[in-house]
């Protein structure tokens, strides 16, 4: 059976009982696994993990609407992580049988279908997105929900699908394929923001860090740290050991240590053996080595 991943991010990670509803509902989508979900209260959002096939997959984002439109309200909501809407991003991903163009297609459809049902507005992003200015998220998503009305009323960014104002409540989404990334934060041993602003500026791509590393500097209030928060988009090409040197020397300069650094979701066990052989120096590493995926047959 062909194997889809689906990721999407809702705007609640205070309330347990909002996320545990809405993955409750997700469970009981037939054809559907729930691989993983965590919360995070200073950013108030959660990331949920789900693996199926097209037809599955899609029942379960428009089920995981119909969960949290009712319990999520932006008009209330604040945090440190950038959001649009109440089901603010979903993504999803060729793992296994399926290609990228099919992924692109349920995107569209879901997308469309998301609009219909909800009268949420939806932006198509990544592979989905057939304007060079909307395929990335962070361009989408630069205002806010608080700037959403002003922004989707400018030339160039009525929405894919859907109303040309916000839901009142839900904002708007952002549907999407794209490749496989790694949602990697790293807390400094520190409350100052400012540093952590910097060093995220020194490895974003977008001010001329790494080609594939999308990053901010944010305040987790409730630990009186900050937090350097990234997504690594290729990890084959940007990998986490090079990005944590990278974070760690940038925090030398401020006089400034990292304290730990966090994995959000599921990462690709090629991207920890990686990381393994370097941080080792093991010789001529290879996944046949690791017990359980000899045991699995999976060489």
């Amino acid at each position: 059976m062909p194997i889809i991943e689906c990721v999407p991010n809702i705007s609640e990670g205070r309330r347990a009982e909002v996320v545990e509803r809405a993955v409750a509902r997700l469970r009981q989508v037939p054809g559907v696994r729930v691989l993983d979900y965590s919360s995070d209260p200073s950013h108030n959002r959660s990331v949920l993990t789900l693996a199926g096939d097209a037809g599955p997959i899609k029942e379960a984002v428009l089920a995981l609407f119909e969960a949290v439109i009712p319990d999520i309200d932006l008009r209330t909501h604040s945090g440190e992580h950038p959001r649009l809407g109440a089901v603010d991003v979903v993504p999803f991903v060729p793992i296994e049988g399926v290609t990228m163009d099919e992924c692109v297609a349920l995107a569209k459809e879901t997308a469309a279908e998301v609009a219909r049902r909800f009268q949420v507005p939806v932006y198509l992003y990544e592979e989905a997105s057939g304007d060079p200015a909307r395929k990335n998220l962070e361009d989408i998503r630069r205002g806010e929900f608080e700037g959403l009305a002003a922004k989707m009323a400018a030339p160039g960014w009525a929405p894919d699908y859907g109303p040309a104002a916000p839901h009142p409540s839900a904002g708007a989404t952002v549907i999407g394929a794209r490749m496989p990334l790694i949602a990697y934060n790293i807390n400094l041993a520190t409350d100052r923001l400012d540093v952590a602003k910097k060093i995220a500026a020194a490895v974003r791509h977008s001010s001329g860090g790494f080609r594939y590393v999308k990053a901010m500097g944010v305040r987790l209030e409730d630990r009186g740290i900050v937090q350097v928060s990234m997504n690594l988009t290729n990890y084959e090409k940007t990998p986490m050991f090079r990005v944590f040197a990278a974070v760690k020397s940038e925090a030398a300069r401020y006089g400034v240590t990292i304290l730990e650094s966090e994995i959000i979701g599921l990462v690709p066990a090629a991207a920890l053996h990686a990381t393994a052989e370097h941080v080792l120096q093991i010789s001529s590493f290879s996944r046949a080595q690791i017990l359980e995926e000899k045991l699995r047959g999976t060489e």
